[in-house]
């Protein structure tokens, strides 16, 4: 067939690539979107969306289960995994259909379905297919990592099996304590399950500032999780009694069922990106701040680029890299002020820098401050613990780190990354109104007590 001809042909339709072709065509591009699987990618069919659905699944039965606290009388017979699974799907399926009325009706999209493959620095072959463009955006996304001596299968699973598991297990073993570790270890423990977490680092959450890794591992402990962190996994073996996971050192643990969670890889093998010549580096493809690879005219967005690996960051890639192309010159992405959250129970947001990496960056000016959540009237009401950490590069610096921990902080973080990236100083934050009663009104607390006016917190 002869060679099909578009301005941009774009590799993988997630997060990054079909905010990518939408962005184009809205800048009039002619747009090819491939995609092997389902358009929306990992985060819509197999992460943020139904896991996000489960865990608020688990904060009814919680809610049910502690009526009595609020004087609600009522008792949580089970959870019915059937209904659980229809209610997420449902929500997936909706958002599915959007997404795909989205592309159909954008002039200048042409969808195609298969698996695409980089064959020149300006061609993407499907099947018998040819696609070529001007330029060319990699957005192939990631897969669930394992370990070596662990093998998924049968009651060994990854994040992607366990959003269709079709029933409560009695015992569950979580090997990996970040963000999807975390996540599902709180939703197992809502269900009811007894949950052990297995972390080879020293801590839970690694990447976030230490005192949010203190506080989650306080909230795990209150809620009878069990955390073994510093501890490595030697072997798993399964039969049909359940896992048997052996760390190194000797001591066993047993369960019915081992959740795999440790981070997530980029999607690069047998695609042709090192035979076309597109650098690799342990799997990842390296880019300038404008997301250019080292071929002419192949980019790449989202989880294949070395940084946080969250379903925002590619989608405003995506964007980015549409407007970029168009020759609107956007202003780069910067890491550093992608917010983050965790949707585990506590929950945690945070944006900017943490103490220590400020203290790397600034000196050691550095100041923080930490308000405490019983100061705050919808705290008290919601019956949650935890507090917001500020970090200022210096005593009459800006604000360059929040981080949060407590129910719903993730519903804050939108006002604090404009704080960090507005490079705000506590006085600015601190003449603004919050709301009374809310959780955003603890953000305002925190920014008064730093601008040496505290009311319900000490300075």
């Amino acid at each position: 067939m002869p060679a099909e001809e578009f301005d941009i042909v774009i590799l993988g339709a997630g997060s990054g690539g079909y905010a990518c072709a939408l962005r184009a065509a809205q800048l009039g591009k002619r747009v090819a979107l491939v995609e092997k699987d389902k358009l929306g990618g990992t985060c819509l069919h197999w992460g943020c969306i139904p896991t996000k659905a489960m865990l608020h699944t688990a904060e009814v039965a919680d809610s049910v289960r502690d009526g009595a606290r609020y004087g609600v009388s009522a008792a949580l017979e089970g959870i019915d995994m059937a209904a659980v699974h229809s209610y997420k799907d449902g929500v997936v399926g909706r958002l599915h259909k959007g997404l795909q009325g989205l592309v159909k009706a954008a002039d200048g999209i042409t969808y195609v379905e298969g698996k695409g493959r980089l064959t020149s620095a300006t061609t993407v072959t499907v099947g018998d297919r040819e696609l070529t463009g001007q330029h060319v955006v990699l957005a192939t996304g990631s897969y669930a990592r394992t370990l070596p001596g662990v093998e998924v299968g049968g009651r060994i699973m990854t994040s992607e099996q366990a959003l269709q598991v079709d029933h409560v297990p009695d015992r569950v073993i979580v090997l990996g304590g970040g963000v999807i570790g975390v996540e599902f270890a709180s939703v197992f423990r809502s269900f009811g399950a007894e949950v052990t977490v297995v972390e080879a680092l020293e801590r839970l959450v690694a990447v976030e500032d230490p005192a949010v890794s203190k506080a989650l591992e306080r909230g795990f402990r209150k809620r009878k999780i069990a955390v073994r962190t510093g501890a490595k996994v030697a072997s798993a073996t399964q039969d049909d009694a359940g896992v048997r996971v052996e760390l190194e050192g000797g001591d066993v643990l047993e369960a019915d069922l081992l959740l795999v969670a440790v981070g997530r890889g980029p999607r690069t093998q047998d695609l042709g990106y090192e035979q076309v010549g597109v650098t690799l580096d342990r799997g990842y493809v390296p880019t300038d701040e404008r997301l250019r690879t080292n071929v002419e005219g192949v980019r790449a967005v989202g989880d294949l680029v070395p940084g946080p690996q969250l379903a925002h960051r590619g989608f405003a890639h995506g964007i980015f890299v549409a407007e970029d192309i168009a020759g609107l010159e956007p202003t780069p992405v910067d890491d550093t002020l992608v917010p983050k959250v965790t949707y585990c129970d506590p929950e945690i947001a945070t944006v900017g820098l943490t103490e220590e990496q400020a203290r790397e960056k600034h000196g050691e000016g550095v100041s923080v401050y930490e308000y405490n959540l019983g100061g705050n009237g919808k705290s008290q009401i919601l019956g949650t613990a935890g507090f917001i950490k500020l970090v200022r590069s210096a005593p009459d610096g800006p604000v360059v780190g929040v981080h949060m921990v407590g129910a719903r902080m993730g519903e804050q973080v939108g006002e604090a990354q404009l704080i960090v990236g507005w490079e705000a100083l506590p006085e600015d934050v601190a003449q603004f109104v919050h709301a009374h009663p809310t959780q955003n009104e603890a953000l305002g607390e925190a920014h008064l007590a730093l601008a040496g006016k505290p009311l319900h917190a000490h300075a």
